[in-house]
């Protein structure tokens, strides 16, 4: 995964190249990891749900601007997440 200002290209595993928007990132101390939430640039919008959003815990590596994305494992850091994301856009709503 390399990082941009406000997009990422994640490669996946045939080695497909994918610009992806960061919607935000954050920390949490309960699990003790970062997580990055991003929407594929360009992805298909579905009408009821809205874009596909991805979610991954994120160990960044500072030394060459690659970082590794951590698939999220429990239903409680899944939980969390979920939380956020509503929190965030409840924020977006309020800004609008």
């Amino acid at each position: 995964m390399e990082h941009g200002e406000n997009q990422i290209t994640i490669v996946d595993e045939k080695g497909n190249e994918q610009l992806c928007e960061v919607l935000f990132t954050f920390e949490s101390e309960d699990f003790g990891k970062s997580y990055v939430l991003f929407q594929q640039v360009g992805g298909v919008e579905d009408d009821e749900e809205g874009p596909e959003i991805h979610a991954y815990a994120f160990n960044p590596n500072d030394e060459d601007g690659e970082g590794e994305l951590i698939p999220i494992e429990t239903e409680e850091e899944w939980d969390m997440v979920e939380e956020m994301l509503n929190t965030f856009f409840d924020e977006q709503e309020d800004e609008e």
